[in-house]
């Protein structure tokens, strides 16, 4: 066993949380480990954000072709499902290649190997046959997820995949698809899927995006949009009995009812990975899910080992864990100022027939803790932008304190939304965060001015100028 020197900081894991870890700890002069088990970019990368969000914009592609004639534009198009798999890892590809020439030029040490703890300063690396040790001042676990298996599938080659299978491998063969889950994923495969040529039977327990906190506006325009595109959940279908053969997948389901599809993927959620990370040789625990347990620093039981991430998040987004990575190298680095994570500052994103965008606070949430909401409210129907764009579903909707015109949330619904909602985020106070709006100097005709609009909206309405134009000291 070799015995490196310590290092600043240990990395586990090199998804997005791990790989922004390391890159910021290297950035501010640490000397910087990275330890990865597979590919190198994670779930991420690999099977996840990365790759769907390329197909995503094939979807979106496909689904304009609905207006070219109207833009004088002639033709159809057809979508080929084999080639955009291939596109989307070669898309993988070329990311990973940077990924790896960033690691080495910022001289992170990196380790492809399966992570052990072998105490709480120790961790033994195993690749192949050899082990290595690798100490450290700190470390950050930051060793994602996995999919879930619910009963009563199995994962069966080319007949029952996961999300994992879906990007690792090429499609299975056949058109007609059973789509099972009703979160995020699973509303975004269903339009993706269906616009990339394939037959979606949805399939969902629940009401889709039942534990998101977007609005009934906001759902109802993305059910319209999807219902526009024939796709819809079939919703308490509860999955009694499989089977499978030759030729394709049987679903039972508890109504009677048998559907007849090619093959099966389970989009049903994920959790914390953590298997084999050796956590009974320190004082880290986890909650009845799995998830490694932490304060609001982001640190574990052992004040230098910190998780971020989905290992420690019940969140699981990609934008949680780049927010953790940034919160955990700034409390490490500077222990006697340190940040508490606020998830209410991190955007959460959906990828479907219509993009589905929030941040902060929902009206319900706002008033548990005792806010008065106040709503600023304007559509994409009067956008110059969005009706140049044949694209004028959707509304910008920010909430704030009557009291104090502190910004509390916002949601942004239709084209473009996952790139607007980050504006909601920069300015550093939400005290301040509508005036920094409204001062804000905006390109022309762009959708980013309906945050201008619904800013001004919301000062009019609620007789909140004084605050948010600076007439009336805070």
């Amino acid at each position: 066993m070799q015995d490196h020197t310590v290092f600043d900081l240990l990395v586990i894991g090199s998804g997005p949380g791990g790989y922004r870890a390391a890159v910021l700890g290297a950035l501010r002069g640490l000397t910087v480990a990275l330890v990865e088990g597979g590919e190198w970019g994670g779930c991420c990368l690999n099977r996840g954000c990365v790759p769907k969000k390329t197909w995503y914009h094939t979807a979106r592609l496909m689904r304009a072709q609905r207006h070219f004639a109207e833009r004088g534009v002639q033709g159809q198009l057809r979508a080929d499902f084999n080639a955009a798999w291939e596109h989307q890892q070669g898309v993988v590809e070329r990311i990973r290649n940077s990924y790896v020439q960033y690691l080495q030029q910022l001289k992170i040490t990196a380790f492809h190997g399966h992570a052990e703890f072998f105490d709480p300063h120790r961790v033994r690396v195993q690749r192949g046959s050899t082990h290595e040790e690798i100490r450290a001042a700190h470390f950050i676990i930051a060793t994602g997820s996995t999919p879930t298996m619910p009963a009563p599938f199995k994962l069966v080659p080319g007949k029952i995949i996961n999300t994992d299978g879906l990007f690792n491998n090429p499609p299975p063969s056949g058109r007609r698809i059973a789509l099972i889950g009703a979160g995020v994923v699973a509303v975004e495969l269903a339009f993706i899927l269906t616009q990339l040529g394939l037959e979606v039977l949805w399939l969902s327990r629940s009401i889709p995006l039942k534990k998101q906190p977007f609005s009934d506006s906001a759902r109802a325009l993305l059910n319209q949009a999807l219902a526009e595109q024939g796709v819809g959940a079939r919703q308490n279908a509860v999955i009694a009995q499989v089977h499978w053969d030759d030729g394709g997948v049987r679903l039972h389901l508890e109504d009677g009812t048998v559907e007849s599809v090619d093959w099966v993927c389970l989009a049903t959620g994920r959790q914390p990975y953590t298997r084999g990370l050796g956590l009974e040789r320190t004082a880290i625990e986890r909650d009845a899910q799995g998830f490694i347990q932490r304060n609001a620093y982001l640190q574990t039981a052992h004040p230098h080992i910190y998780a971020i991430g989905d290992v420690a998040s019940p969140w699981m987004s990609a934008n949680h864990a780049l927010a953790d990575a940034r919160v955990a190298l700034h409390n490490l680095l500077h222990p006697q100022q340190r940040q508490a994570a606020d998830v209410r500052r991190i955007p959460l994103v959906v990828y479907s027939a219509l993009e589905m965008a929030c941040i902060g606070l929902n009206e319900t949430q706002a008033e548990d803790l005792d806010y008065e909401p106040a709503v600023g409210f304007t559509a994409f129907s009067a956008s110059p932008c969005a009706l140049g764009q044949s694209a004028p579903e959707g509304f910008v909707r920010l909430l704030a304190d009557l009291d104090t015109g502190r910004l509390l949330g916002g949601e942004i619904v239709g084209e473009q939304a996952g790139e607007l909602i980050h504006l909601l985020s920069l300015a550093p106070d939400p005290n301040t965060a509508l005036a920094y709006l409204a001062q804000g100097r905006y390109n022309h005709p762009a959708r980013a001015e309906e945050l201008l609009n619904a800013t001004e909206t919301l000062a009019h309405q609620w007789g909140l100028t004084p605050w948010i134009f600076g007439d009336q000291p805070r």
